[in-house]
């Protein structure tokens, strides 16, 4: 992916955007208090409230929270969303197929609409 690319993913900074810009935890948490959102968030992971549970990793930067809950978008068919949590739990393994995924819907997409003159 090229910087230019890079940066227009990484612009956005809402909740509701494709890639959060803001990839590490709230810095003013202590060790304790993630442990305890950590663990909230497993118990809200595991009773399949994943807005929630994301919503927690995200906050303490738990990247296997984060990957799991990727997981479980993919698992629903929402890829825009697992590659967004990927993506935060710096997970190559799993962001690289789906950026090329994207790469080649996008390539696909361009080559069937030509700007026009």
């Amino acid at each position: 992916m090229t910087e230019d690319t890079k940066s227009l993913f990484s612009r956005h900074d809402s909740d509701k955007s494709f890639i959060k810009t803001t990839d590490s935890p709230v810095s003013t948490l202590s060790p304790a208090q993630k442990v305890q959102l950590n663990r909230k968030g497993n118990e809200f992971f595991n009773q399949g409230k994943f807005n929630e549970a994301r919503r927690l990793f995200i906050t303490t930067g738990y990247s296997d929270g984060l990957r799991r809950c990727g997981d479980s978008y993919m698992k629903k068919g929402n890829e825009l969303e697992a590659l967004k949590l990927y993506w935060l739990a710096h997970n190559t393994s799993k962001t690289e197929p789906l950026i090329k995924k994207v790469a080649g819907l996008l390539s696909i997409w361009v080559a069937e609409n030509p700007e026009e003159e």
